[in-house]
Formats: structure tokens, C-alpha cells, sequence
């Protein structure tokens, strides 16, 4: 049976309650993930020049790409997991777990050793320059180094959720990031280090956010403990399933602004890349606190969709969307009010071509924040019950199709038509995941009858 502590906080704790206790500081702990990634940005437009922060947004899809297998068995394991401790399944949901950190560590190995083979060669392909190419190369570089150990990262901040540790997410978080940002301002600042040691200090702090968050698992205090796994096809067919959606949404994502990137190249050369890197580093700010909003409280969806809570399930998802479409909408009227500010944060002389350039993409890009959380709400939520088509959907549409669509047919406006990709993929997609949405009280009808005949069926 699961713990009397994860059953009160998700099954008997109020809804609004559980908002505040999981979702607020799990948005918070992502955010500061999050803020780091952009201090990285500032520091390394800042310390290392135009010509550097444009070499590691050229990198960074592959980084991405490195974390998205692993993000998708970390993601795809938490899934069954809550759904089993929600039924009292704690050896099955151990059993998971346990297979779940050995395929992330066998992932971390292989996509590193593969980036770091070919990534000379990725970047040729794009079409960089020879001046960009050395720092992209190197910042990749060190990041498939890394790979084993950092891959897990994202795995353990959702079994803490899990296990019901929201302030040890939290603090992992926090702490992560803290490190990441000393290490990198240590590496740069004091030892005069290239771009290679920016990602070292990410990859410095990631690690060991990990050893410490796997050294209290191995202790055996934890509502998921290591055990001797068992693989077999139908668990990884689950894992797989599950986790998806994200997968298909970070890759699918990637390859987009590789297309991105290539045509930016051609179109503006490095300064249209280093805008369109300030764009996603802007964007980086507002995602966590979404995506940390609502994966925050998936353990707890998944818990009491397991225990046949649909009228709590219903509760905690309108605390998602209305607290996503705050924050998503507000964030948007911000950008598009001070698009300067968010420019200068990268680049210094308000008189250069890519200021100028990007004040005018930050504005049009802000559009896509009046409907950009309808898609990422319904996405989580449909993740959490165990929905994986209907999540895959949404992420691949957001991710992959409309954006490629959006790419050919605003080709004609240029660089416009690319900053223009982002609310125009936001609103079809929106328009997406409320179709979706209408079918939710089908598929509770679904789940009770098949919850009926499963009862009936017993002995």
C-alpha cells in the first residue's frame, strides 16, 4: 500500500491546498533551473561576444536532443509509477523506477558518444561558419561528456514529486542551479575560460545534483526504493508510450530550430541567429513556471485518476489552466511593452543591427502568449492520466507540424515570417487541445466502465 503520507497529500489534502503545496514551489524549483539557462545566455553574450552566444544557440537543439531520450523514460516511468502507488502497487511501481534509472544511464551514454562523434560534422551541415563552428563544437562537446550523469537530472526531480518530497525538488532545483551559476562565472569570470567552460559548469552542477538526490534513494528512506529490476517488453513498451508525448516534443522542437537556425543563417546570418536565441532564452523564463505549474501536480493527477478521484482530478486541473493562463498572458503583455529590455538583458548597445533587430521579434513573438498555455495545460493533463495519444498530439502539432507548415507558408515575409511562427503555431495549437478537451467526459465514462467489468470479472 502506498505510505500514509503520499495518500493524505494527494488523496486528502484540498485541492487548492495541494496547489499551493506542490505546484507553486515545483514551478519555482524549474524557474530556477530555468533562470540559469538564461544567465548562461547573459554571461556568455557578455564575457565571450555576439559571435560565441550565437555558436552555443546554434548548439543548444543538440542539447536538447541529448536530454529528450531520457527526459522521455524519466517522464514516461513517473507516469505508471503514481498510477501504481495510487492503486497500492508499490513493488510493480519500485520495479519501474529501478529499470527506469538504468535505461536513462545506457541513453546518457550512447547520444553522448554519438554527439561527440559527429558534431563537427552536424554543424557543417547547417551551414555555419568556420568562426562559428569551434564554439559550437566545444559546447556540445562537453556536454556529451557529461551525458551519463546529467541525463538523470530531470528523472529525480519527478521521482521526489513522486515520493511526495516537493520542498527536496525544490531545493534540487534551487541548489542545481546556484551551482550551475557559481561554477560558470568561476569558469569564465576568474579563470578566463572559453565557451566549453560554460557548459562544464552546467554540467559540473547538474551531476552533482544528481549524486545527491541518488544518494538518498540508495539509502532506502523513500517511498521508491531500488530493487532488482525486471525488463520486459510490455514495461518498456509503457515507459516508451508515456513518455512520448514529451520525447516527440523536445526532439520534434529541436529539429524545427535546426530548420530554424539554417534559414536564419541564410537570411541574417549570425545576428539573426543570436535573436532568435534571445526569443527561446525569453521564452525560457515563462515555460518553467507553465510546464512547472502543471508536471508539479502530475504525480498527484496521476494518483487520484489510479484511485478513481475524478471529481479531485477535475479540481487541481482548473487550478492549472487558470494559473497558467495568468502567468502566460501577463508575461506577454510584459514582452510586448518592453520588448528593449529583454533584448539588452543579451546584448549591449542599443544602437547595434541585432538590438534593433530583435526589438521588433520580441513583439511580434510576445502574440504567443495569449494562448500558448490552453496547449501546454491540456498536454500535462493528458500525460497524467495516461493518455499518451491525445498528449502526443498537442506536442508534436506545437513542436513540429504547425511550425513546419507556419515555415512554408510565411517563407515570403522573411525574417518576420520566422518571428511570426511563434503566436501562429500558439493558436492553432490552442485551437487543438480544446478539441481535445471536449472528449475528457468520454473518456471518464470510458474509465469507469472499464473499472466496472474489471470488478465484475473478479472471482
Amino acid at each position: 500500500m502506498p505510505s500514509d503520507n503520499t495518500e493524505r497529500l494527494f488523496l486528502d489534502t484540498k485541492p487548492g491546498h495541494l496547489f499551493f503545496k506542490a505546484a507553486i514551489p515545483g514551478a519555482m524549483g524549474m524557474l530556477a533551473s530555468s533562470l540559469y539557462y538564461l544567465l548562461e545566455g547573459i554571461l556568455v553574450g557578455r564575457v565571450l561576444g555576439a559571435e560565441a552566444f550565437a555558436g552555443l544557440n546554434l548548439a543548444m537543439p543538440f542539447v536538447i536532443i541529448n536530454f529528450a531520450i531520457s527526459d522521455m523514460i524519466g517522464v514516461g516511468s513517473s507516469v505508471p509509477i503514481a498510477i501504481k502507488l495510487g492503486r497500492g502497487e508499490k513493488k510493480d511501481a519500485n520495479g519501474i523506477f529501478s529499470a527506469a534509472i538504468i535505461m536513462i544511464m545506457i541513453a546518457g551514454v550512447v547520444t553522448g558518444a554519438l554527439l561527440f562523434t559527429f558534431a563537427p560534422t552536424l554543424f557543417r551541415m547547417m551551414g555555419a561558419d568556420e568562426h562559428l563552428i569551434p564554439y559550437a563544437v566545444d559546447y556540445l562537446r562537453t556536454y556529451a561528456c557529461f551525458s551519463p550523469f546529467t541525463t538523470l537530472v530531470f528523472a529525480m526531480d519527478n521521482y521526489l514529486r513522486i515520493c511526495g518530497k516537493i520542498k527536496g525538488s525544490l531545493l534540487m532545483n534551487i541548489g542545481m542551479a546556484s551551482s550551475c551559476v557559481l561554477f560558470e562565472m568561476f569558469f569564465l569570470i576568474v579563470l578566463k575560460g572559453g565557451i566549453s567552460s560554460a557548459a562544464m559548469g552546467t554540467c559540473f552542477g547538474m551531476s552533482a545534483a544528481v549524486i545527491t538526490v541518488l544518494s538518498i534513494f540508495l539509502r532506502g528512506r523513500m517511498e521508491l526504493r531500488f530493487t532488482r529490476p525486471r525488463f520486459t517488453a510490455k514495461l518498456i513498451r509503457m515507459i516508451v508510450s508515456c513518455g512520448l508525448p514529451t520525447f516527440l516534443s523536445n526532439v520534434s522542437g529541436r529539429i524545427i530550430s535546426i530548420i530554424m537556425n539554417v534559414m536564419l543563417l541564410s537570411l541574417g546570418g549570425a545576428d539573426a541567429v543570436s535573436v532568435y536565441g534571445i526569443l527561446m532564452s525569453v521564452d525560457g523564463l515563462v515555460m518553467p513556471l507553465l510546464y512547472g505549474t502543471c508536471d508539479s501536480l502530475q504525480p498527484s493527477v496521476g494518483y487520484n485518476w489510479g484511485a478513481r478521484r475524478f471529481d479531485r482530478v477535475g479540481s487541481i486541473e482548473r487550478y492549472c489552466f487558470g494559473t497558467g493562463a495568468a502567468v502566460s498572458i501577463i508575461f506577454g503583455v510584459f514582452l510586448f511593452l518592453f520588448p528593449d529590455f529583454a533584448v539588452s538583458l543579451f546584448i549591449e548597445g542599443e544602437s547595434t543591427g541585432i538590438h534593433i533587430l530583435g526589438s521588433g521579434a520580441v513583439v511580434l513573438a510576445s502574440i504567443a502568449y495569449a494562448f500558448r498555455w490552453i496547449a501546454i495545460c491540456t498536454q500535462c493533463f493528458m500525460s497524467a492520466i495516461g493518455k499518451p495519444f491525445f498528449a502526443a498530439s498537442i506536442s508534436v502539432s506545437a513542436a513540429f507540424i504547425f511550425p513546419l507548415v507556419l515555415i512554408i507558408a510565411l517563407r515570403p515575409m522573411g525574417l518576420d515570417g520566422i518571428w511570426l511562427n511563434l503566436p501562429g503555431t500558439a493558436l492553432l495549437t490552442a485551437m487543438l487541445a480544446l478539441f481535445i478537451l471536449t472528449r475528457y467526459k468520454g473518456i471518464v465514462r470510458k474509465e469507469n466502465e472499464s473499472f466496472r467489468i474489471s470488478e465484475e470479472s473478479r472471482p
